[in-house]
């Protein structure tokens, strides 16, 4: 269907997207963003009216733009346009910046730094982020910046770090995590060390583990490693259980930049000791393979931070594909509830703000960061959910994008040459649910993840006596869920922790 649209007029792929049936225009919309001929844009750009079409359309339009493997300035300028301006939903505007942050950061990778469509898309976020009057304003543009990674913008990304809110410094850290280790400078670390050891004022405890997971993650220090380690016989028990585990994670990770270093510290009995590593908390960090092969690590990840009383904080599930020293983010979702302590007559740590109530959830899938879905926020909300519960899972990201979109010449010794052309498709459906029980004092959530991977590989040898072609099509259909339940009636708390993953069909 791309290929079609690619030899398409403007006024045919137009036709085609006015006349087509209204649950067919997703599918026409992600196709004609994939194909990124002139044509094509042109004919969305008069299609889609951001003040009248409905918002599922519009998400499908960014996100399809945002997950674009190798977008045109072009494309982004169409984005700009679009959002440039208007009165749009929250929403709307919200999956857009995070789109335009993607979509920065993708052109960057292919040394198209300088276009000034870069330049200006790079001012819509900042722009946003110095204009925002709202808290969720901020998080939005600041995990656009983590989406465009750009070093630039790391100044802008540590000042919110170090002195915003709780959610503003938990989505700066969040943005700075994403960041390789070479761009982590001793500036940032110095602002880490501020954060995790609370020199200026106190932290959440989920923004302190934050920080100390980027000065354990990004060629560390000696000296970092052992001020955390020390630090964790100050701590509460579930935030030391939680530190101390990740610094073992490490330790069996062959591909870890500080394993030598922990090993050596770690070889230290004043370090080393059941002091130390018998904290007892329920909270866990593990991570391991799921599939090895010459070319391709796949590791699974799952953090869990419960409170001293029991409730879950924050549940982190990470996919992660690792190949040739690249490594690819290809799923991870976050839950996280926060001011539960409140509610479970629970003490705050000595500093901590008393956040909000609020439960939410957050995904990142093949390195782009999407827009947060909040579950509910404030105790009415919360209220008003469990009584009118609907059962129903919310969708983060339905669609179709292409992940792969290669065409080369290859001359060959003889003088002919050859024409390949690759291309893969993504089908992906995924879902979330969060399911607090107050009576019953229960916690379910679930993540449901289905797809379908299509690869269309063609070689093609033409010349005037010879013709030659080689077409090699793959499909390959999978579906993981991940469901977890605690019930934090009694103590310990009771947990339960299911990954299933169905059979896969290889074509």
């Amino acid at each position: 269907f791309i290929q079609m649209l690619r030899g398409a007029k403007k006024r045919d792929v137009l036709q085609l997207l006015r006349r087509a049936p209204e649950q067919m225009r997703p599918f026409l919309v992600e196709a004609a963003v994939a194909a990124q001929s002139v044509a094509s844009l042109a004919a969305l750009s008069d299609f889609l009216d951001f003040s009248k079409e409905p918002k599922s359309l519009l998400e499908k339009f960014l996100y399809a733009a945002a997950f674009s493997p190798r977008p045109s300035g072009e494309l982004l300028h169409l984005v700009l346009d679009k959002l440039d301006g208007k009165q749009l939903a929250p929403e709307t505007w919200e999956t857009g910046i995070v789109a335009v942050g993607s979509l920065v950061g993708r052109l960057c990778q292919q040394k198209l730094c300088g276009l000034q469509v870069v330049e200006r898309g790079v001012e819509a976020i900042l722009r946003g982020l110095r204009g925002a009057k709202e808290e969720p304003e901020v998080v939005i543009c600041l995990l656009a910046l983590g989406n465009a990674m750009l070093p630039e913008t790391i100044p802008a990304l540590l000042e919110h770090a170090e002195d915003g809110p709780t959610a503003v410094t938990a989505a700066a850290t969040a943005a700075l995590q994403r960041f390789p280790a070479p761009h982590i400078s001793s500036k940032v670390k110095r602002v880490m060390r501020r954060i995790f050891h609370q020199k200026r004022k106190s932290y959440d405890k989920t923004c302190r583990l934050a920080a100390a997971e980027i000065l354990l993650d990004k060629h560390p220090s000696p000296m970092d490693v052992i001020n955390i380690l020390l630090a964790t016989s100050e701590m509460e028990t579930e935030m030391a259980t939680f530190l101390l585990l990740k610094v073992q994670n490490s330790l069996r990770d062959h591909h870890h930049l500080a394993r030598n270093i922990m090993k050596d510290i770690l070889g230290d009995p004043q370090i080393n000791n059941y002091n130390f590593f018998s904290k007892v908390g329920i909270s866990s960090s593990f991570s391991g393979p799921l599939t090895v092969t010459q070319d391709l690590i796949a590791t699974f990840g799952l953090d869990l931070l419960f409170l001293e009383g029991g409730f879950l904080r924050k549940s982190i599930s990470n996919f992660s594909l690792l190949s040739h020293g690249q490594r690819l983010c290809a799923a991870q979702v976050t839950f996280e509830a926060q001011g539960m302590e409140s509610m479970m007559a629970e003490n705050l740590s000595e500093g901590e703000e008393e956040l909000e109530l609020m439960a939410g959830m957050s995904a990142t899938f093949f390195d782009v960061q999407l827009r947060p879905v909040v579950f509910f926020q404030g105790y009415t909300d919360l209220m008003a959910k469990v009584l009118l519960s609907s059962g129903e899972p919310t969708s983060v990201v339905k669609g179709n994008l292409l992940l792969m979109d290669h065409h080369q010449v290859i001359p060959l010794q003889s003088g002919l040459q050859v024409t390949v052309k690759l291309q893969g498709g993504l089908g992906l459906d995924i879902s979330a649910d969060m399911d607090v029980s107050i009576w019953e004092q229960e916690l379910k959530t679930g993540v449901s993840a289905r797809g379908s991977l299509a690869m269309d590989f063609q070689a093609e040898l033409d010349s005037p006596f010879l013709q030659a072609t080689l077409r090699s099509q793959t499909e390959v259909e999978t579906s993981i869920h991940f469901d977890t339940m605690l019930r934090f009636s009694s103590s310990p708390v009771l947990m339960c922790l299911q990954l299933r993953e169905e059979q896969v069909p290889y074509r």
